[in-house]
């Protein structure tokens, strides 16, 4: 072992020899400020280049592969691979391999035997034998571990990739999100890897990466399809704007910037532009109270479902359809006596002349097209005449656009439901009516609910079609499982190709009166050719004993729920504590102190305001903690104080949930994904306090 040790160690010390020797060159040439388009071009690949050997000189590689490749060179190969490719300077060799390219592949897909393997380059297949799969952690340019996970011709080797595995998942959190790259696993490469021109939907356990293998995936493509898409043109909609700066390191990690990332929320906002006199509610603006107070439990059979569905998409199109076959105004227009342009005319203009533009476009195009006419028209009478014809024809054409209101999506969907007969048609009629009196109150009232949302942009885009700012390569959706149908309908809109990666979990589905139930429901909105579904089963996140009793909560669940499946990392037991009201915070304290080589702990409540009143209760006890709310904007580390429903999408090295008693946490389908969600959160350790009688959905008795 010390003899291979020696042997990578000698070789880090070449490499980083040849990485510093390359940087010192790059840093010798200045940066070019003139404005000549070419050398503006080599300066950027200087610059990209320089960033990328600077990443790697604190971690050049993390694996190697001896693979000889049998037809047609007949020779062995040595591959180093690291998050950067790296070539040698004097010899125009590379040195190190990207990750992301076709033979780095063999390092991920690779579990052992002595079979002849193959791997999909721009050239076809190419098929070789496997000599050796070793992985490497290198930290601050100092080799720290070697361990073999293959060596052909010897055997006993098949537990030692899962023995490095571990040995990466033992790091503790801080508080921001890791990339992956040297533990990406098989099932993850898959998903990582493939062809742009897909929707993979993909159901994730929590803590089995899926986020993760999301943004390794945009990575891929940017590296894979560079000529076809940009980084600019790539969109992450993400559940809030916390978990955003959580993420926010891995992309430049990969050494990948500039991609857009929102959520649904801000987007949609951004594309609508409503008066800032209305109020737009969030998803979880909506859902507080259920959350909180038991107000609403979570049904298939609601308005915000219903607005969600295909079915309403449906409806809107019809509205939409009818609309544009009677948008023209059934007049002659008359500009003055003995002039005027017929319906026909202005019906021919709006429906095949400009057919290709969306509505509010083609509307403008034939008022502007009135305007030219009028304007050739006046040519005829003398200058002293053509005033008065001019206020005649004016007037005529004011008239006239005022019969042809100038819609913009939100005016649109207050006719729908204040003066339905300007766009009466049987599909208005078929929406239940008391829908419409809901809808039609809220909108008097100057308030938008999140369901109404995806209406208002399918409106949108079909009044003014999509904007090619909005046009995007490829678009991340994570927990998708808060997604309803009809959004995925408008945002495939946005979506070039079709092309999507859809994540997200139905057991942590604590939105599912608005969002899905089944992922068929997000499947059969793509053909089956265009479309590819995967399932995560293994969680990376969590001990053994923390998987084991999470699945035993979400084991209660009435919804059919993949459970998670542990790396065989064992830790703790799960500990519960019984503490009342006046005991929790010292209890807290106590737990805080015992289990302080951590970096990362959250301390969850059922409601907001107990967290407000743990908070402060823990700082009189010179505890240092953070209180967060859903308007928070960073993930500080630390200790945190949150609810649970903020919870989803973060973890933590240890987590300590409170009030998990009967009233808390009944056994309705709500509370069980809840205190699910808070459960998988933790890496390490989980504490379960209750007060009074336990939940029972815990496993002990009072």
């Amino acid at each position: 072992m010390h003899a291979l040790f020696d042997e990578e160690n000698k070789h880090l010390q070449t490499v980083l020899e040849k990485l510093r020797t390359a940087k010192t060159k790059l840093d010798a040439i200045p940066p070019y400020e003139g404005k000549d388009d070419v050398e503006i071009i080599m300066d950027n690949m200087r610059r990209t280049k320089r960033d990328g050997l600077q990443r790697s000189l604190n971690e050049p590689y993390f694996g190697r592969i001896d693979f000889e490749e049998q037809y047609p060179k007949n020779e062995m190969q040595q591959i180093y691979i690291g998050k950067f490719g790296v070539e040698d300077e004097e010899t125009n060799k590379i040195i190190i391999v990207d990750w992301r390219s076709p033979i780095a592949s063999l390092f991920y897909a690779f579990s052992g035997g002595d079979d002849p393997v193959t791997y999909l380059a721009p050239d076809g297949h190419i098929e070789g034998l496997m000599h050796l799969k070793r992985n490497m952690m290198i930290r601050n340019q100092i080799l720290n571990r070697v361990v073999n996970s293959y060596v052909r011709g010897e055997d006993n080797l098949s537990g030692v990739a899962d023995e490095f595995l571990l040995y990466k998942l033992q790091d503790n959190k801080d508080n921001k999100l890791k990339d992956i790259v040297s533990t990406i696993q098989a099932e993850q490469d898959k998903i990582i890897r493939s062809h742009k021109n897909k929707a993979l939907i993909i159901q994730g356990v929590a803590g089995s990466g899926k986020t993760t293998v999301a943004l390794h995936r945009l990575a891929y493509l940017l590296y894979q399809y560079r000529d076809q898409i940009k980084a600019e043109r790539l969109m992450i909609f993400a559940p809030n704007t916390m978990f955003l700066d959580y993420i926010s390191n891995v992309l430049p990690e990969l050494g990948i910037g500039n991609v857009k990332q929102q959520t649904f929320y801000e987007w949609a906002v951004d594309v609508l532009d409503i008066p800032s006199t209305y109020t737009v509610t969030t998803l979880l603006q909506q859902h507080k109270n259920t959350f909180e107070l038991h107000t609403g439990m979570l049904t298939k059979d609601n308005i915000e479902r219903f607005k969600g569905s295909v079915a309403y998409q449906q409806h809107m199109q019809h509205i939409l359809d009818h609309y544009t076959a009677n948008a023209v105004p059934k007049m002659d227009i008359t500009i003055w006596e003995g002039n005027s342009i017929p319906y026909e005319k202005m019906h021919t203009w709006f429906h095949q002349e400009y057919q290709i533009y969306p509505l509010m476009k083609r509307r403008e195009r034939v008022i502007g097209r009135i305007q030219r006419y009028i304007n050739s028209e006046l040519k005829a009478f003398e200058k002293h005449e053509q005033k008065e014809y001019k206020t005649k024809a004016n007037k005529a054409l004011k008239q006239y656009s005022k019969k042809w209101p100038n819609y913009t999506a939100l005016s649109f969907y207050m006719d729908m439901f204040s003066k339905p007969s300007s766009l009466l048609s049987p599909y208005t009629d078929s929406i239940p009516e008391e829908f419409k009196a809901k809808t039609k109150k809220m909108l008097k009232e100057r308030h938008i609910h999140f369901e109404d949302i995806p209406a208002l942009l399918y409106i949108h885009q079909t009044l003014f079609g999509t904007e090619s700012e909005r046009l995007y390569d490829h678009i991340v959706i994570d927990e998708a499982q808060d997604y309803s149908p009809f959004q995925i309908v408008v945002l495939k809109q946005h979506a070039k190709n079709q092309s999507f990666t859809i994540l997200g979990d139905l057991a942590q589905g604590i939105h599912a009166q608005y969002g899905i139930w089944d992922w068929n429901e997000m499947q059969t909105l793509f053909p089956n050719e265009d479309s590819d579904y995967f399932e995560l089963q293994v969680s990376y996140r969590s001990t053994a004993e923390i998987i084991q009793f999470a699945n035993q909560v979400i084991g209660k669940s009435s919804q059919p729920c993949v459970l998670a499946e542990p790396v065989m990392r064992s830790g703790q037991e799960v500990q519960i504590h019984e503490a009342d009201e006046k005991q929790l915070p010292q209890h807290i304290k106590h737990i805080l102190q015992a289990d302080n080589d951590y970096q990362t702990y959250a301390i969850v409540t059922k409601t907001e305001q107990e967290a407000i009143v743990l908070h402060e209760a823990l700082q009189q006890l010179q505890v240092n903690c953070n209180y967060m709310t859903d308007n928070l904007d960073k993930y500080e580390g630390g200790i945190s104080i949150l609810p649970a429903y903020l919870t989803k999408g973060l973890e933590f090295d240890v987590v300590i949930i409170t009030h998990v008693n009967e009233t808390q946490y009944t056994e309705e389908e709500l509370d069980i994904k809840l205190l699910y969600v808070a459960c998988t959160r933790a890496l390490h350790q989980l504490h379960v306090m209750h007060d009074g009688h336990p939940s029972p959905l815990l496993s002990v008795t009072s």
